[in-house]
């Protein structure tokens, strides 16, 4: 699992990344003199360029080798968050996170195909967690740094420290991370032949609403707090970010034990509707303790989808673990961008939840849907995870 952690610092950093920029719109927009609703847009370039130019970027590399795609989209990224840092204005700004994007969107899927491989059949829950367990750290531990630093300096030093995460990475793989055999760069027709597979199509979907609901609305988190009457911030991070830890770190083991994907999703997916709903509503302790609920409902779900999709695809992990990554951050960037059509349109940011809540319940019967399309019976708690794809096509 040494390896496997490699490729968690990395994904830390871009964890780190892709939600401390949240934290930071109060501050950048003042900076740079931009309201809320156009400062949010540098979530939605970065989770846009992540989801769509990152999938083409991935397939012209896939005459490369894993760990030099590893390395190459880990100096990419530090290139481009040491740029942000720089920018002189909001146009470049967006050049520089639309470049940290793509970076990242080729680093993550292949970092957890790459994880799968390291830890075999039956770890391949735990090394996925692991991985997972570095995204969602940066929201617990990366986030709040990033906002004291913030604090304590300005904007841009939050982006020196997601720089300098991302450096320690690349050293670590540079020096450490072998060769990876079983995870292999998959090319255009590879990723898009996934398009192709309603099974697919259907897990990948519900990870989309998903997003859509979950980073969508936590994009607007402060000023839908500010709307609730909470102005402790950094805390109400720090609680969803604690929970996304949590979530992230139980659901692999958890996993592994019961081989049941499927049912774990639909749990999560419920709980996360039940979560957001009644958000704006409520106020003090119970704001906070649902969004300690949201973010381990938010962030475990990742796991079953992808467990989901390696049983399907046995052969195609990479592939079909980079769609579903894109279809996260398209989910993302989609809910950012309606988010902040509906604060322009003068909309109330207590509208948001519930309108989060709706999406992720949509998700949940899209996923539920799936079953008949799927057909993935239960597996034993014994059993190894990929030849679920193979008994998937029995008759039920």
């Amino acid at each position: 699992m040494l390896r496997v952690l490699l490729l968690a610092v990395g994904a830390l950093a871009v964890g780190t990344d892709a939600y401390v920029t949240a934290g930071l719109l109060p501050a950048i927009g003042a900076d740079l003199h931009e309201p809320a609703s156009v400062t949010g847009q540098l979530v939605t370039v970065f989770m846009l360029c992540y989801a769509l130019l990152a999938p083409l970027a991935g397939a012209a590399l896939a005459r490369w080798s894993v760990r030099q795609v590893l390395v190459g989209a880990l100096g990419l990224f530090c290139l481009g968050n040491g740029a942000s840092a720089m920018a002189p204005s909001l146009s470049v700004l967006m050049a520089t996170r639309a470049l940290a994007g793509v970076a990242a969107g080729v680093f993550v899927p292949v970092a957890a195909a790459a994880a799968a491989a390291l830890g075999g059949p039956r770890r391949r829950g735990l090394a996925l967690t692991v991985v997972l367990g570095g995204l969602s750290s940066g929201t617990v531990a990366g986030v709040p740094a990033g906002l004291w630093l913030a604090g304590r300096a300005d904007w841009r030093a939050a982006l020196w420290l997601v720089t300098a995460i991302g450096a320690a990475a690349l050293v670590g793989c540079l020096t450490l991370l072998p060769e990876v055999h079983g995870a292999a760069m998959p090319g255009l027709r590879e990723r898009l032949a996934q398009l192709g597979d309603r099974r697919v199509g259907t897990v990948v979907g519900a990870t989309f609403l998903q997003t859509v609901a979950s980073l969508g609305l936590y994009t607007y988190l402060l000023p839908v707090l500010d709307g609730a009457g909470l102005t402790a911030h950094r805390t109400a991070l720090w609680l969803w970010g604690a929970g996304g830890v949590t979530g992230s770190f139980l659901v692999g083991p958890l996993l592994d034990r019961t081989g049941r994907p499927r049912a774990q999703a639909a749990l999560l997916l419920a709980a996360l509707a039940v979560c957001l709903a009644p958000l704006s509503l409520v106020s003090g302790t119970a704001v906070l303790a649902l969004l300690v609920l949201w973010g381990a409902a938010g962030w475990a779900f990742v796991v079953p989808q992808q467990h989901l999709l390696l049983g399907l695809r046995p052969s195609g992990g990479a592939a079909v673990l980079a769609l579903n990554s894109s279809a996260t951050y398209l989910g993302g960037s989609v809910g950012t961008a309606l988010g902040g059509a509906v604060l322009s349109a003068g909309i109330a940011p207590g509208a948001l939840p519930p309108l989060a809540a709706t999406v992720a319940a949509a998700a949940c019967v899209l996923h539920l849907s799936g079953r008949r399309t799927t057909g993935l019976p239960r597996a034993a708690p014994d059993a190894r995870p990929c030849p679920e794809s193979d008994r998937e096509r029995r008759p039920a």
